[in-house]
């Protein structure tokens, strides 16, 4: 058991690190979503996305290491958390510390994580905004007003002013 306790730590810790890559990414990838360089917006993304499959196959080794934990103390991998397992290292206060303390530090690496995700999804909507509102008045400098030409019943003709004009005039 004891070796799977420090496998799991060493595993938890090699998570930390990956997660601090991918915090690293993050923050640089604000600026830059900021200044709207969409270049090495996909090269930040390319490397978050290296990252990530690091981070996916450390998961599945931790998964491993708990289920043989589990097998190991005869519980249920589903309720073996590990708060759980750090209240079963009581008898072992140097594990238990090692194990709490990188869980400590996984929780607020991927808190932070989280916090700079929704900071850079709020740049992305709030400049998807701003493109939208460009083509919007885009749109709206090509449209023309009707005239109020009324025929006899009247009823509005509606006729637009310009439509059917083309801006470059090769008669000229």
């Amino acid at each position: 058991m004891a070796s799977l306790m420090e496998n799991l730590i060493v595993t938890l810790g090699d998570l930390c690190e990956e997660y601090e890559n991918l915090l690293g990414l993050s923050s640089k990838k604000k600026p830059v979503i900021i200044s709207g360089n969409l270049e090495e917006l996909s090269k930040i993304t390319d490397e978050e996305q290296i990252v990530v499959g690091r981070i996916n196959h450390l998961d599945r080794k931790r998964q491993e290491v708990v289920s043989d934990i589990a097998n190991v103390v005869n519980r249920d991998v589903e309720d073996l958390k590990l708060e759980n397992m750090i209240q079963m290292l009581e008898p072992r206060p140097t594990e238990q510390q090692k194990l709490a303390a990188v869980y400590d530090r996984l929780k607020d690496v991927v808190h932070r994580e989280k916090q700079m995700n929704e900071q850079n999804r709020e740049l992305i909507l709030n400049a998807l905004e701003m493109i939208q509102f460009d083509i919007n008045m885009f749109q709206a400098m090509k449209a023309a007003p009707q005239t109020a030409n009324y025929n006899k019943g009247a009823y509005s003709t509606g006729s637009v002013i310009g439509v059917g004009r083309s801006e470059f005039d090769a008669k000229q």
